[in-house]
């Protein structure tokens, strides 16, 4: 048997726990923020993840700093979901075939675009209010082009590194939905609990921080 043979399917067995984690933990995340954080039995009273970058403004606790949460704090799973559909597409250790790769990396450019705020214009983007998100969503979308050259020159260590810091921003989202509970308390006018959604996001992230320090700790590389 040819030892290098041995070695190589070895890595590539020890591959397999990383890329269930990363890929799980990008799924998570997309089916938590699209999901309501805070569910009722009225449809028009849920919540999405989606929703709170827009729905935090009229809260009156927020709006008069009774409450200081920023809103582009809940565009955390959002840029994680984009960000980590790039780098999943990047892997150099990954015998994905190129259609597929093509298609995570694709799949961020509408993920960034879910940014938009509503009825949104041109000018409208250029404003103070949002042009943060505008750059957000310029930047996924350029990040998304040069995929090509993340897979050539960057290492997968340091792909590893960059998913487990991007474990970071979902749970800030987490931390802040914590923080804004008691003023939604008051507007339902009786006790909420966040719903299984924000769970979904938690998890997702906790996988992506796994996942990135298995990919990190990793020696040795296969090209795909």
């Amino acid at each position: 048997m040819n030892p290098f043979n041995s070695d190589k399917m070895s890595l590539s067995n020890r591959q397999y726990p990383t890329s269930l984690a990363l890929g799980l933990g990008l799924l998570l995340l997309f089916l938590g923020y699209w999901r309501p954080w805070l569910p009722h039995p009225a449809a028009g009273l849920n919540i999405l993840g989606v929703d709170l970058p827009e729905y935090v403004k009229f809260i009156p606790e927020v709006r008069y700093g009774q409450t200081p949460v920023n809103r582009l704090v809940f565009f955390g799973p959002l840029l994680a979901l984009a960000f980590g559909l790039v780098l999943l597409a990047s892997l150099q250790r990954s015998s994905t075939p190129w259609w597929l790769r093509t298609g995570l990396a694709a799949a961020a450019i509408p993920t960034a675009l879910a940014m938009l705020p509503p009825a949104w214009t041109p000018g409208l983007l250029r404003t103070p209010e949002f042009r943060t998100q505008t750059m957000y969503i310029g930047l996924v979308i350029l990040v998304a082009l040069l995929t090509p050259l993340w897979r050539r020159w960057l290492p997968d260590r340091i792909r590893g590194l960059l998913f487990a810091l991007l474990a970071l921003p979902p749970i800030q989202s987490l931390l802040a939905y914590e923080k804004l509970l008691p003023a939604l308390e008051k507007l339902y006018a009786h006790p909420l609990s966040p719903g299984a959604a924000y769970y979904l996001v938690g998890f997702g992230a906790a996988c992506l921080f796994l996942g990135g320090l298995f990919l990190a700790s990793s020696r040795s590389k296969v090209e795909g």
